[in-house]
């Protein structure tokens, strides 16, 4: 076992794993990961067989952490600058961090979210079949909340060695720009509009507001128009389900979204598309372009498929010198004591123990 305290907990860091399905009959949100892309990406990387292994998700401001034991994480999704000991380190890799050094965060550059994911996964209590921090109800993850100062949290598996950093080939790595086109299949409620607002709806191009969060994003742009009311019989919600209220301006629900939901749904955006929401940030732009249900589930193998290619196809990690620990650092030495050192040739691990003469 390993363990990691929290010294920042950043803005809003919480853990999450795909989320808690077949308890929506009972009023319990699904939670988990805004972005399931990231979040399968760093269990690859990190080594961890089960891609739904909890992870830690951050919003736009990331935690400092301190890890008491060695492990092997990685980092994946948004860049917020990441750096160990103040040494920054790249975005969709996986990384060896020694007992005593601390992972943090500085600003922005690309995306709203990162994921950082630990080789065994973290030591949470499974909450109705998942780890998933649902924070309204003070369900799942560390507590049933956000994480803050002071939180120790255990992980299931410290470093033993034979681990050499990997990272995720270029081509993989997704781009998170200020204006994207997300892929949907009109419904459930479609036909609750008139041509003319499915029309506004698929030719318009809305911006992300500030009511932008966990629960949905609410858009701004052109109205769409109901034949009648936006008002329906409450029914179930999904992931990337676009409501439109009365008011006609879309909300596209997200991880900690109601169970059900009182207005039309003119369509929900595709499972492979969820990323580019997630990592939106108010100000961004959203269009909406429309693909039939086959289309949708070839995206969904597809989707599938390319996870499948990622894990066969990692690289090692282009890293001349990682970093480590204040304590193992070479001005520490005396005269006479051995310092240990970590390192990768050619993507492999090889230990060395360096002796001062002088």
């Amino acid at each position: 076992m390993g363990s990691f305290e929290v010294i920042n907990p950043g803005l809003l860091t919480t853990v999450q794993d795909e989320g808690r399905f077949e308890h929506q009959q009972s009023g319990v949100c699904v939670a988990g990961v805004m972005d399931p892309f990231a979040h399968k990406v760093a269990n690859i990387l990190c080594g961890n067989a089960n891609l739904n292994e909890a992870v830690l998700e951050a919003s736009m401001m990331g935690p400092t952490l301190t890890f008491n034991d060695d492990a092997y994480i990685a980092i994946t999704g948004a860049d917020l600058s990441p750096a160990i000991d103040g040494l920054p380190v790249k975005t969709w890799q996986s990384f060896i961090i020694k007992a005593g050094s601390t992972l943090s965060f500085g600003g922005m550059v690309a995306g709203a979210r990162a994921y950082i994911g630990i080789y065994g996964g973290m030591d949470i209590p499974v909450v109705m079949g998942s780890k998933s921090t649902y924070a309204k109800a003070k369900i799942g993850g560390y507590e049933g909340r956000p994480l803050q100062k002071g939180d120790s949290i255990s992980y299931s598996k410290t470093y033993l060695g034979g681990k050499a950093p990997m990272q995720l080939p270029p081509n993989c790595i997704p781009a998170y720009e200020k204006e994207n086109t997300l892929r949907v299949v009109l419904g459930p409620q479609d036909d609750a509009f008139t041509a003319e607002g499915i029309g506004t709806f698929l030719s318009s191009c809305y911006t992300v507001s500030n009511e932008a969060d966990r629960m949905g994003y609410r858009l701004e742009g052109g109205k769409i128009q109901h034949k009648d009311s936006g008002d329906i019989i409450s029914d179930g919600m999904i992931m990337g389900a676009v409501q439109i209220p009365g008011q006609g301006q879309p909300i596209i629900l997200m991880a900690d979204r109601q169970t059900t939901g009182g207005y039309t749904k003119i369509a929900a955006v595709i499972y492979a598309d969820l990323y580019k929401v997630a990592q939106a940030k108010p100000g961004d732009l959203m269009r909406f372009s429309r693909v039939s249900i086959e289309e949708a589930q070839d995206i969904y193998i597809e989707f599938h498929r390319t996870l499948d290619e990622i894990a066969g196809s990692l690289q090692p990690a282009a890293i001349e010198k990682p970093p480590v620990a204040p304590s193992t650092a070479p001005s520490a030495a005396q005269a006479g004591e051995a310092t240990a050192y970590d390192l990768w040739i050619n993507g492999e691990h090889h230990s060395v123990s360096v002796q001062r003469l002088t």
